[in-house]
């Protein structure tokens, strides 16, 4: 771009160089010379705005450069925005939901029907309740009681077996051999992977034992014969003395005099007309789904055992025990910081952030 201005310049300058040479030149000759003129200096504005607009964008370009943090690959999304020592972790941001109330027709309109029961009154009436019959009736046969004296089980020879017998011993073994593992890192201030936002710590796990109870053999199953007796027993038994007869018994009718209901007005049926109903149902409906965020918060880079010091205190005068004034963020401190924090309404989670400390009025300066 700048050689093709240069070559304009030159262009130009030959140009009034010959012009101003020209003393008997025609007419003509000149005004060709004007429009030439005019045509070099609209070239020489167009070019001039073109090379601004190509600075600007440059001064553009080499400023979001220097405000954008590059990954160490080079393509991981990094916090917006971020300024020297400051420390961000991302963050799972739930899902927001609104409640919509709508109204849905329960039962549509109908009619009920109603009905009138009849209506009735006691009449006495002279009923027969059982009619004349016969009944024969049973005499019974008679006995007589005898004593003999008979055999219950014969003579045998049976068989035992003999169980054996066990004894329970007791033996310590392993039950879970010494070995290592990874566990993430505890505790609100720690160095924040710039991937995953984690710290996993490889720690030694001693190996476990257990006592287990068995039982071993101590005297073998076995088999032993045994000879039985007969068994007799002594019963008493009756004997048909005499047989069994029947007779036949007249029974007489039987009436009474009963109160009955009987209907003095029919039943009847009204017709009832019944509206139909609404109820109002209230639904969820989604209005932002969850997303990752980054959100700024205390670490070593920048945090100072005098400012965890100031958080204690300011902890303390809010109502809140953060135990010890040590400028360590121990259990003790960062539980009181949550309680803190979910009285304030602020995002509560395993690291100090940077809204709460401000929220206790501790400078971040």
């Amino acid at each position: 771009m700048k050689m093709n201005k240069l070559g304009a310049f030159a262009s130009l300058a030959v140009l009034l160089s010959v012009t101003a040479c020209s003393s008997s030149g025609s007419k003509v000759v000149g005004d060709d010379n004007s429009d030439m003129l005019r045509q070099l200096e609209a070239r020489q504005a167009a070019l001039s705005s073109q090379e601004a607009e190509l600075k600007a964008r440059e001064a553009a370009l080499a400023n979001r450069a220097s405000a954008q943090p590059v990954s160490a690959g080079g393509s991981e999304l990094l916090p917006p925005n971020a300024k020297p020592g400051e420390c961000f972790t991302r963050v799972w941001m739930p899902p927001k939901y609104k409640n919509v109330s709508t109204r849905k027709l329960v039962s549509e309109a109908g009619e009920r029907i109603e009905v009138i029961p009849a209506k009735y009154g006691k009449v006495k009436k002279r009923v027969l309740v059982q009619e004349a019959s016969t009944r024969l009736v049973t005499v019974p046969a008679t006995y007589r009681t005898v004593t003999e004296k008979v055999m219950v089980q014969p003579a045998r020879t049976i068989t035992e077996t003999v169980p054996p017998l066990y004894e329970t011993v007791s033996e310590r073994i392993i039950d879970k051999a010494a070995h290592t593992t990874w566990k993430k890192g505890t505790g609100p201030i720690q160095r924040i992977d710039e991937s995953t936002g984690e710290i996993m710590c490889l720690v030694e796990v001693p190996a476990t034992y257990k006592t287990i109870s068995k039982q071993v053999l101590k005297r073998p199953a076995s088999t032993r014969t045994r000879e039985l007796p007969a068994e007799y027993r002594t019963v008493t038994k009756k004997v048909v003395a005499t047989e069994a007869t029947t007779k036949t018994i007249e029974i007489p009718a039987k009436y009474s005099t009963v109160t009955v209901t009987e209907e003095i007005t029919p039943a009847q049926e009204r017709r009832i007309a019944i509206p139909e109903k609404y109820t109002t149902v209230t639904s969820r409906e989604l209005v932002n789904d969850g997303h990752m965020d980054w959100r700024e918060i205390m670490c070593e880079t920048n945090t100072t055992p005098g400012r965890i010091m100031e958080i204690q205190k300011a902890l303390k005068s809010a109502g809140f025990n953060p135990g010890p004034i040590d400028g360590g963020m121990g259990p003790s401190t960062i539980k009181a910081v949550n309680a803190f924090q979910r009285s304030k309404g602020l995002p509560v989670d395993r690291y100090l952030n940077v809204q709460t400390v401000k929220a206790l009025g501790v400078s971040m300066k």
